[in-house]
C-alpha cells in the first residue's frame, strides 16, 4: 500500500508541475475536469440523483461549466453572478420536477458546486495573480506539508486526541507539529524563491490550520454517508476528494491572503 501511495504521489506531483508551471489553459482545463470528477464523487456520496431521474445532477455539472466560464471571463465581475444563477437553476429543477427531489438533495447539489468547484477554482485564480507562479505552490505546501508533518509528529509524540470521535488517530501534538512544520516550509520556500519570509510563513501557518478543517470536514461527510473513500481514481489514495480534501480549503485562503499580503 505504501509503495502504491508513493508512486501515485509522484505522478500527482508530476502532473501538478506540468499544469501549474505553464498556467493558463494548461491549468484551467484539467482543473475543470478535476472539479467535475470531484463533484461526481460528492453527488454519488450524497445521493443527489433520484430513482430514474438525473436532472438535478446534470444541472449541477452545467452550473460548474457556467461558473468556470465566468472565472475565465472575469472572476470579480461574473463569479458571484454565476454562483447565484447556479442556485436559481437548481431551484428551478426542484420546483418544476416536484416531487422528484427532496430539498436536502437540492441543498447538497448547491453545496457541491461551492465546496468543490468554487473553492478549487482558487488554484487557477492564485496562479493568475502577479507572482502567482510562486504563490500557487503555497496551497500544496501548507496542506500536504502540514499533513506530512502532523503525521510524523503524531506518530512520535502524539498523546492527546484532537477529534476522538471523528478521527481518533489525529492528535493535538500532531496538529501543532503540522502547523509549525508548514510555517518552516513556507519560510524555507520564501528563502529559496526570494519571497517575503514573514508573509510566506504567515500564509502557510494560517493555511495549515484551515487545511486540518478541510481534512476533518471531508472525513465527517464520509462518516455521515457511511463510506470509506469517495472513489478509486487515485490508487492508494481514493478519489479526488480524498486527496484534495485539505487543498479545497487552503486554495481560497491562500488566494485571498496572497492578494492582501503580497
Amino acid at each position: 500500500m505504501f509503495k502504491t501511495r508513493l508512486l501515485s504521489g509522484i505522478v500527482l506531483v508530476a502532473l501538478l508541475l506540468l499544469t501549474i508551471i505553464p498556467g493558463g489553459y494548461m491549468l484551467f482545463i484539467p482543473l475543470v475536469g478535476i472539479s467535475l470528477i470531484g463533484m461526481q464523487e460528492l453527488y454519488r456520496a450524497m445521493k443527489i440523483s433520484s430513482e430514474g431521474s438525473h436532472s438535478l445532477e446534470i444541472t449541477g455539472y452545467v452550473c460548474v461549466l457556467l461558473y468556470y466560464g465566468a472565472v475565465l471571463l472575469d472572476f470579480e465581475k461574473f463569479g458571484m453572478a454565476a454562483v447565484l444563477v447556479s442556485l436559481i437553476l437548481l431551484m428551478s429543477v426542484y420546483v418544476f420536477t416536484y416531487p422528484k427531489y427532496h430539498a436536502n438533495q437540492v441543498m447538497a447539489a448547491f453545496f457541491g458546486i461551492v465546496y468543490v468547484s468554487v473553492m478549487l477554482s482558487c488554484i487557477y485564480l492564485t496562479r493568475s495573480l502577479p507572482g502567482g507562479i510562486y504563490h500557487v505552490w503555497l496551497i500544496f505546501l501548507c496542506s500536504w506539508g502540514c499533513d506530512t508533518c502532523a503525521y510524523c509528529v503524531g506518530v512520535l509524540i502524539g498523546k492527546h486526541k484532537m477529534a476522538p470521535v471523528l478521527s481518533p488517530k489525529k492528535s493535538v501534538e500532531g496538529a501543532i507539529g503540522g502547523v509549525v512544520g508548514a510555517v518552516l516550509l513556507g519560510v524555507a520556500y520564501a528563502a529559496a524563491t526570494g519571497g517575503e519570509l514573514a508573509a510566506y510563513g504567515i500564509i502557510c501557518g494560517v493555511g495549515a490550520l484551515i487545511s486540518m478543517v478541510g481534512d476533518l470536514a471531508a472525513s465527517a461527510i464520509k462518516r455521515n454517508q457511511e463510506i470509506k473513500d469517495y472513489g478509486k481514481l487515485i490508487p492508494g489514495h481514493g478519489g479526488i476528494l480524498d486527496r484534495f480534501d485539505s487543498v479545497i480549503f487552503t486554495a481560497p485562503i491562500i488566494y485571498f491572503l496572497s492578494t492582501i499580503l503580497m
